[in-house]
Parts: structure tokens; sequence; C-alpha cells
């Protein structure tokens, strides 16, 4: 089928529970059933709307070489046996249009589908499933990697057993995700990987808070058997010799604030920047300061102080507490 109604598209990317009909979750996305006809020659329906239906057979007992194709994880994926369709009937639109998902190396049109989609029921399935409310967001990192290897998940104050429930969860919600599985605390952005490179260089410390899972197959990914029978083809698949790393980079401890002006005076800034027509900006986290715990009400008033212009007075103040050394 091409050229379904895009609800369809977008519905048939994503993996809903065992038993529950694609077709049922696009219509009610639509808000409505989604209009079917039945095929010519197979005991099947398809939308009514799609612009091209191939109809036909696909064997159980015999498979084809096909390939080698590009594939979403950036490298070429060599010719391989796989099914394939004995074609028994061709019908489509008057004027049909040809349309696709390009889909190779990531970010590609298929992989921001599947982000959208993926990205909410992971989420779900965490904070719901799991019963982790601590969980805020579950990112899965699209260039290159393809969602599946780098999983970042976002929690708020959470609990060190809540931290490990949530990383080892992420490895049950599918076998082949989590090669890299992160959780990070709610002010950093899991969609900047400079962010959370900051949280994996201070707020972790690899002896103790990183876990490596082995017993993982490394699904759809290289490397391949390249002229492999089917059955050395599908040992190679189901092989459990890969492994994850768990990151624990939630901060255990009172941290300074960051070293940055408050949140109202980069808010000025900002303002002032743009009064002025200077080029557009687009603030990344984390661009104004906030406090971690370790800063107390004498610092505050010190600071604002400075803001003052009084800041000869807490000069002053540790002047008189010299200590002299011996």
């Amino acid at each position: 089928m091409v050229g379904a109604p895009p609800v369809v598209s977008y519905a048939a990317v994503q993996k809903v529970p065992y038993g529950l009909n694609e077709m049922e979750v696009a219509g009610g996305l639509a808000g409505e059933p989604i209009r079917m006809v039945k095929c010519r020659t197979v005991d099947l329906e398809v939308p009514a709307d799609a612009e091209i239906v191939f109809e036909g057979i696909i064997h159980t007992d015999v498979l084809e070489p096909e390939g080698p194709f590009g594939e979403s994880h950036g490298y070429m994926h060599p010719r391989h046996l796989s099914a394939f369709m004995e074609v028994t009937c061709i019908t489509h639109k008057r004027k049909p249009v040809w349309v696709s998902f390009i889909s190779q190396v990531t970010p590609s049109e298929s992989s921001v589908i599947k982000k959208v989609g993926y990205e909410p029921l992971f989420t779900d399935y965490l904070k719901r499933t799991l019963n982790l409310r601590s969980v805020v967001k579950v990112s899965m990192h699209e260039p290159l990697t393809n969602l599946r290897k780098v999983i970042i998940v976002q929690m708020r104050k959470p609990k060190e057993a809540e931290v490990w429930r949530a990383l080892f969860g992420v490895l049950s919600y599918r076998q082949e995700l989590g090669k890299l599985v992160i959780a990070v605390d709610e002010d950093i952005d899991p969609e900047n990987m400079d962010a959370v490179m900051w949280a994996l260089s201070y707020r972790m410390k690899p002896h103790r808070d990183v876990r490596i899972i082995e017993g993982k197959v490394k699904g759809h990914a290289p490397p391949f058997l390249d002229h492999g029978s089917i059955e050395e083809e599908i040992k190679r698949a189901d092989a459990a010799d890969d492994s994850s790393l768990l990151i624990n980079a939630i901060l255990k401890e009172p941290f300074p604030p960051v070293s940055l002006p408050k949140k109202e005076y980069m808010e000025e800034a900002l303002a002032i920047w743009n009064e002025l027509g200077l080029p557009s900006l687009k603030p990344q986290a984390p661009w104004f300061g906030y406090s971690l715990g370790q800063w107390d009400e004498e610092l505050e008033e010190e600071a604002r102080l400075a803001v003052r212009g009084e800041h000869y007075l807490t000069g002053e103040k540790l002047a008189a507490r010299q200590v002299r050394l011996k």
C-alpha cells in the first residue's frame, strides 16, 4: 500500500500492544473510522483512500536475496535472505502519487515520526506501568544513533532506588533498546547532549554510578554476515553477546549554583538584545543561574549588594575575618 492517509502512516510505524489494530489507532487519532475497502485477490481490507495497493501472497517456505540497502543505523546492510511477495494484483487511483518516507542515516523523515510516537509511549511505560512518578521525560537520541541506542531519562528529585528502577525499566521495555541509558535531573535538557555531557562530567562517578548489563542482543545493527546461511544469520541475530551501560548522572548532594546571572537579569538582557535588532538568539539550558542547594542567605545578600554596586561592603566584612598564617 502506497499513499495511505498520513494518520495511517503514523500509526503503522508505532509499537502498539499485541492485539491492538493499528487501523483502530489511526481512526482514534483521526476522530473517525478509516474508510476501508476489500482487496480484489486476497482476503484483506486496505484504506480506501490509498494511492496504490499491491496485493499478493508472502511465501513462508522460501526466501530470496535482497539488498544491499542503506539503513537507519548509518551503515549499508549487506545482501541477505528475506521473505518476498508474489504480486497478484495492483490497483490505484486514476492519477496516483507515489508517497514514501526517506529513511537512511538519521535524522530522517521516518526517525522524526518514530521519535514523536516512541517517546510518549516510553515515558508512559515508566511513569504508569512501572509507577515511577519521578520520571519527567524519556528522550531517544536521534542523530546517527537512530533512537534505539542512546536513551536519556529525565527525572524530578528521584530516590536512588527509583533511578536504577528507571534505568533497568528502559531495558525491559524492548530488547533492542538502550546501549547507553542515562538518568539526569530535571534541570538537564535531555535533548541537549552538551548538557547531558555536563551532567556526566560532574554529577556521576564511574566507580559508583555505572552498571554494565550483559546478555543483550545487538538488534538491528552491524556487524552483519555477508554470505552466511539463513540458520547462521538467525543464530547471529539471537546471540546475546552485547551489553548495556547504565549511568546514574543524578545529583546526589547539594551543588553550588550555576554560575550565570539569575533568570530575571538574563531575560532583561535578551529583551535589550532584541530591541537593538541584533541577530535572533535561541537560549539553551542552562542560560541563567539557579541554586542547586549549596548557597546560604549570607551569600545571597552579598549577591544583592553586588547588584546594587555595594560590593565594597562585602569587602569590608571579609577584611574583618582575615586569618593570619603562622
